[in-house]
């Protein structure tokens, strides 16, 4: 019987399972391929929905203001410091950085999470779509004959145009015992705080228009806000600031705070910033009453004041026509710019993007600048008075008070100029208007001018999706969920360091390399120095302006040179002058007692 003979090609064995071959049931073959279909579903949808999948991918829609961080580690890493290091140190490291990443197991695990980060932002889209079925509005007109700035408040609460429970937020409160009046609402949009300079507080439920609270103070007040709900109010009477329940009671005094003309609190880090006539910016802890910061601006009163709901960085405008941007961790100011020359600023707004800033300044100008590059836009004119006050809603529309008149801008007027405004509103024999604020959530806008309170519908200008999950802006909760959000609000609470330009900075990887990261600066400052010098020999070598006859010689241009310098020459020449001029007097003195010449003619009295 013949024996089966060996078959010429040996049959493979079986390939063994590795641990990181399988992620969660899919091999690394099938994960890679459910990636690649991932990132082509994500590719193939509209441009709108993939900016929001990327931005729910990316954890930002800011991608602009970390790139040049991210260029200097990428420079840190081709140029890494090896001072430190031995000569075997350095060709290993070089080596290992010649060998290709064979590491598997890491490259599966980042292609594992790269995947489910890929799934998770798609459903987040998916479920942003489902949850935010409502859109913001706009008044659209039906022909090139009409107009949006011709409808007026009278049509639209009158009209067919608004609901009964919008129609009924357009109202005036006449209020001119202790006008003119400021008026704030809470982060809900619930409550309103209305503050008369006469002394009056008062607190008025959106919901009801009913008045909760009323308490007269018996001084001047300056300026109002709500803090972390409305249930607590700052205002800044004629010395100190002081705390107020929703009942009116008194809470608390901060006497450190002198004088305040301008009040904002920030929500996720539970500060009350101040600034007023003194121009010392302070930052209050609400939550542990302590003093956190204080800085001396140097630039004099200041009365403008806004956060950046982006970074909460505050921006400042002072009477010389610069915005200052300050944080609680830096006693100098992070950002100059001289946005108005040679007018004050008076008013200042922030869209919700942190992208653009609007100033208003004494120059009867509205600037917008993109705070991405720290430049002008264009800017708008401003006709009755100067702007005295901005608000930006969170839809983007611009609102500006000037004189006795209101103006709002479409969303599309902070990046192109636009040539006529959306909607208007005149307060005849009211003006100037003290303040204008958009209500969140709503299209409502309460201004406070010298004559009380107006409440105007602005179509289009609140967010129409709530979302519950943020601290403090649900307007329907009870007190339980109120007391439940505080707590939940002081363990989130942001450290008063974390607030810096870039908020994306925080939590991140730090730059590789002292050493680097100060020979970079170095390089900075020679630039700057190499510009600074090209610039003054380019200044002397430009050619002199061709002055009169006898005023362009050597001798005269050395001289108007050192008109200004004061040396030691200087003031012994000085010294010799005067002198002289004593003795001229004591002259003219003894020739006026001898009376010698008083019978000469005029022309020669000299001699005598």
């Amino acid at each position: 019987m013949a024996k089966d003979k060996p078959s010429s090609k040996a049959k493979a064995p079986p390939h063994k399972k590795q641990v990181g071959d399988i992620t969660r049931g899919k091999s690394h073959t099938e994960l890679l391929s459910h990636r690649k279909s991932l990132k082509k579903e994500i590719h193939s949808l509209p441009a709108d929905q993939r900016s929001k999948v990327l931005t729910h991918f990316h954890g930002t829609s800011r991608s602009d203001i970390s790139k040049s961080r991210l260029q200097n580690l990428k420079q840190d890493d081709k140029n890494g410091d090896t001072s430190n290091l031995s000569a075997l140190q350095i060709k290993s490291l070089a080596k290992r950085k010649s060998r290709p990443n064979n590491n598997m197991a890491l490259k599966r695990q980042m292609h594992r999470r790269e995947t489910k980060r890929l799934q998770n932002a798609m459903a987040a889209a998916d479920a942003e779509e489902i949850l935010h079925a409502h859109a913001p509005g706009l008044v659209e007109v039906e022909n090139d004959m009409e107009k949006t700035i011709q409808l007026t408040q009278l049509q639209l609460k009158h009209g067919e145009h608004l609901e009964e429970n919008v129609a009924r937020n357009v109202f005036d409160l006449d209020l001119k015992e202790c006008s003119p009046y400021q008026m704030r609402y809470d982060r809900s949009g619930r409550y309103a705080l209305l503050a008369g300079k006469g002394g009056h507080v008062s607190i008025i439920d959106q919901h009801t228009l009913a008045l909760k609270t009323e308490f007269f103070v018996g001084e001047t007040v300056r300026d109002a806000c709500f803090l972390h709900n409305g249930s607590m109010m700052a205002v800044s009477q004629e010395k100190n600031v002081f705390i107020y329940d929703d009942e009116g009671v008194e809470v608390h005094r901060m006497d450190g705070h002198r004088r305040v003309g301008g009040m904002e609190f920030l929500p996720y880090h539970w500060l009350l910033a101040t600034i007023g006539n003194t121009g010392v910016l302070q930052y209050q802890d609400t939550s542990t009453g302590n003093l956190v910061s204080q800085h001396r601006t140097k630039l004099g009163p200041c009365g403008a004041i806004r956060q950046n709901p982006f970074n909460s960085v505050l921006h400042l405008g002072h009477t010389n026509g610069t915005v200052t941007l300050w944080s609680p961790s830096s006693s100098e100011y992070l950002v100059k710019m001289l946005c108005h020359k040679g007018s004050p600023i008076t008013s200042l707004a922030i869209d919700r993007s942190g992208r653009y800033m609007a100033t208003g300044g004494g120059d009867s100008k509205v600037k917008i600048f993109d705070l991405r590059m720290y430049k002008e836009v264009h800017s708008y004119k401003t006709y009755g008075g100067a702007p005295t006050c901005l608000d930006i809603s969170q839809t983007g529309i611009l609102g500006i008070g000037h004189g006795c008149h209101s103006t709002f801008w479409r969303p599309e007027a902070l990046k192109v100029k636009m040539k006529e405004p959306y909607m208007k509103h005149q307060l005849s024999g009211k003006g100037p208007l003290e303040s204008l604020r958009f209500r969140p959530f709503e299209d409502v806008c309460g201004i406070g001018h010298a004559s009380g309170i107006s409440s105007i519908v602005i179509p289009g200008s609140g967010e129409p999706n709530l979302d519950s999950m943020e601290h403090f802006t649900n307007p329907y909760m009870d007190s339980k969920q109120r007391r439940e959000a505080e707590v939940r609000s002081l363990l989130e609470k942001l450290s008063p360091d974390m607030i810096a330009l870039d908020p994306d900075s925080v939590g991140g990887i730090e730059e590789s390399n002292l050493i680097q990261r100060q020979q970079r600066l170095r390089h900075v400052a020679e630039e700057a120095n190499a510009k600074k010098a090209a610039d003054l020999e380019a200044a002397k070598e430009k050619k002199e302006k061709k002055r009169m006859r006898g005023r362009s010689k050597i001798a005269k241009k050395l001289r108007r040179k050192k008109k200004n310098i004061v040396d030691e020459n200087t003031m012994k020449l000085k010294e010799l002058r005067d002198e002289e001029k004593e003795e001229r007097m004591r002259s003219k003195e003894l020739v006026g007692t001898d009376g010698a010449g008083e019978d000469a003619p005029a022309a020669l009295q000299r001699f005598f």
